[in-house]
C-alpha cells in the first residue's frame, strides 16, 4: 500500500524557522521553499503528495488545483479554510493517508477517520532536513533498546496501524 501525504502547507511553514523567515519577507517565497523541499523528498520516496494552502481570506471563488513536480497543490476557495479541504481528503483516502500538521483539530479528525498524522516540526526534522545518512542513523538509534523487563505491552490496534504507516515515510 502506498502512502498519500497530505500537507497542511501554511502550518508546516509556520512551524519551520527557516521557512517562517522566508514567509515573513514574501508569502510566495515560503511556499516555493516548502514545495522545493517536498519535491526533493518525493524524488527519494515516491509517495503521492498533496499540499493544501489556505485561500479563505483572499483566494479565488473556487478551489484552485495545480500540479508541480508530481505533487498536487490545492488552494482552498474564498471563505473555506484549508482545514476543511484536508478533512475531505482524509475522509476520502483514510486507509493510506498521512497528514502532516501540528493543528490538534486536524490530528484528532485524522485519528477519528482512521488516518495517521505526524506533527509538522517532526516531519521537517526527520524527513525534510535530514540527509540520507542522518535519517539512517536516527532510525538505527531508535531500534536499540534495553532488554524488556516485565510483561509485554501491546499498543492498541489503531496506534499500531498509525506507527506502521509512519514507518513508511
Amino acid at each position: 500500500m502506498t502512502i498519500h501525504l497530505i500537507i497542511d502547507g501554511y502550518n508546516v511553514i509556520r512551524q519551520s524557522l527557516e521557512l517562517q523567515l522566508l514567509d515573513a519577507r514574501e508569502l510566495e517565497a515560503g511556499r516555493t521553499a516548502l514545495l522545493a523541499r517536498l519535491a526533493a523528498y518525493r524524488e527519494r520516496h515516491h509517495h503521492k503528495i498533496t499540499v493544501v494552502f489556505d485561500g479563505w481570506l483572499g483566494g479565488a471563488p473556487n478551489e484552485t488545483r495545480d500540479r508541480r513536480q508530481g505533487m498536487l497543490i490545492i488552494y482552498s476557495r474564498l471563505g473555506e479554510k484549508a482545514d476543511e479541504v484536508i478533512k475531505r481528503l482524509l475522509a476520502a483516502d483514510r486507509q493510506r493517508a498521512v497528514v502532516v500538521t501540528s493543528d490538534r483539530e486536524i490530528q484528532d479528525w485524522a485519528q477519528g477517520v482512521g488516518a495517521a498524522w505526524i506533527a509538522a516540526g517532526q516531519f521537517e526534522r526527520l524527513h525534510l532536513l535530514a540527509q540520507e545518512g542522518e535519517a539512517a542513523e536516527e532510525s538505527d538509534d531508535a531500534g536499540t533498546r534495553s532488554p524488556k523487563k516485565g510483561p509485554a505491552r501491546r499498543l492498541p490496534k489503531a496506534q499500531r496501524r498509525r506507527q506502521h504507516r509512519l514507518k513508511k515515510l
